[in-house]
């Protein structure tokens, strides 16, 4: 499959979760979006990955190239799983307290 493919999937993806970012006053929906947003370069980083590691066996059958972005994949993974945690538990915290998961109540707060 041509890497264009993975890169216009990437792209849509990501201009979803940027939408879904700034539109959305829901805490959920918002955190949604931007695991959305990881996923979206997540899946670039790998393309790209398997694209050089053929170009490094073309030149060597026992070329490595192109492994590191998948191990970089797998931080990130491992970041935003615990990104979701904290997030998650901030969230039914807010809930808990305000009886709401807008994040425009958060501004009222501050008062």
């Amino acid at each position: 499959m041509p890497i264009h493919y993975y890169i216009y999937l990437s792209l849509a993806l990501f201009c979803i979760g940027v939408t879904g970012v700034l539109t959305r006053r829901n805490a959920i929906i918002v955190f949604m979006c931007i695991e959305l947003m990881l996923n979206a370069v997540n899946l670039l980083l790998v393309a790209f990955s398997k694209m050089f590691y053929g170009f490094g066996l073309a030149e060597s059958p026992n070329s490595i190239v192109g492994i590191d972005a998948q191990i970089f994949v797998f931080f990130i993974m491992v970041v935003a799983a615990a990104e979701v945690s904290v997030g998650l538990a901030i969230i039914v915290m807010m809930y808990r307290n305000t009886h709401s998961v807008d994040i425009n109540f958060l501004n009222r707060l501050k008062n």
